[in-house]
């Protein structure tokens, strides 16, 4: 008495498991022209959903940038100028002077870079907090967690790297 009790049928060879495999008859065949148009497509999508991204269309944006007031923060961020902006370049200036043997300018390039790193500390401080306040002023009962740190770390980048790009121009007003 066998408590196994066997399938019915022979074991298929390997070759035939194989092309049972490879070829099913769910999927479609592709032409290497279908795959070509196919690249093409999403490359075209890739690049129109990059620019509306750009552009700061609010279906193309991510989660992190949408809504009426993050908008506002980012042209409110936009609409001023920050030391912070300004950081990266003050650093390259600084890695350049720290390449000159004479002690008395690396210290001063030194000194300069830690200066700006606390300027646009404070600046970043103060501008979240006014961020904060304006946001509840403009948008009652909106939660203005996080907000802060996204408009410091906008302030942060160099004006034609910011993404998406600045909607609206510098002005000479103080807000």
């Amino acid at each position: 008495m066998s408590t196994h009790e066997g399938k019915g049928r022979p074991t298929p060879k390997r070759k035939e498991a194989e092309s049972k495999r490879k070829v099913s008859s769910l999927a479609p065949i592709v032409t290497k022209d279908q795959k070509r148009a196919s690249k093409a497509q999403g490359r075209e999508d890739r690049t129109a959903q990059r620019a509306a991204y750009l552009r700061g269309d609010e279906a193309a944006l991510p989660l992190r940038d949408r809504g009426p007031a993050r908008r506002f923060v980012r042209n409110y961020v936009d609409s001023r100028r920050s030391t912070g902006e300004y950081f990266l370049p003050t650093i390259f200036v600084v890695l350049i002077l720290t390449l000159i043997q004479v002690p008395a300018i690396r210290l001063g390039a030194i000194v300069l870079m830690y200066a700006m790193l606390l300027i646009a500390v404070v600046d970043g401080i103060l501008l979240s907090r006014k961020i904060r306040k304006e946001v509840e002023a403009q948008f009652p009962g909106t939660e203005t967690k996080g907000l802060g740190m996204y408009a410091w770390l906008r302030s942060t980048q160099m004006r034609r790297l910011r993404a998406p790009h600045p909607q609206v121009k510098v002005s000479k007003k103080k807000n």
